[in-house]
């Protein structure tokens, strides 16, 4: 299942929220938080589709994602309508099932194609790290952190914002260590 509406829907919100950062527009707090909850649900949901407590998660996914599209979408508008418009199109290809972005497959090696304006780092624990504990640290630092094993993440983010989480970060190796 690599080609759902809701994947595309939110790799186009993604690129969105990336190019409103790059014009400098103010994003709310709890936006990379909400985002970053749509894919990991996401990611749950494709593991296992037939899985009825699974199959419970589409509603919060079109939650988070309808939240975010309308609040990023009106952020775009204050640039101009042809801009909004641009963006709304894009939306509704992807949610008329049409493919706007290719999407990776969910166990890449190496992670090619991070989202544009976007630098990307993934981190490899030792042993599973808890998500609330990284919940601070991404909204904190504006990052996305996206689970690829329960051990392994991927952070996306601007250049400086993705260091100063290494940075807070470390301490998990450390913790580990001991």
């Amino acid at each position: 299942m690599n080609d759902l509406p809701a994947e595309q829907t939110w790799m186009i919100l993604v690129d969105l929220l990336a190019d409103l950062r790059k014009k400098d527009m103010e994003i709310p707090s709890g936006l990379n938080k909400d985002i970053q909850m749509a894919k990991t649900t996401l990611n749950f949901y494709k593991v296992d589709p037939t899985d009825p407590e699974r199959i419970k998660e589409i509603k919060r996914i079109n939650e988070l994602l309808t939240s975010t599209q309308d609040t990023l979408l009106t952020i775009a508008g204050d640039l101009g309508d042809e801009y909004q418009d641009e963006w709304v199109e894009k939306l509704k290809k992807a949610s008329l099932g049409e493919q706007v972005y290719k999407i990776p497959d969910k166990k890449p090696r190496f992670v090619v194609g991070a989202p544009s304006a976007f630098s990307m780092a993934r981190l490899t624990f030792k042993e599973p790290i808890l998500e609330e504990r990284l919940h601070d640290i991404a909204e904190y630092h504006n990052v996305i952190i996206e689970f690829e094993e329960d051990n392994v993440i991927i952070l996306y983010g601007s250049k400086e914002n993705i260091q100063k989480s290494l940075k807070e970060l470390s301490t998990f190796f450390n913790e580990q260590i001991q």
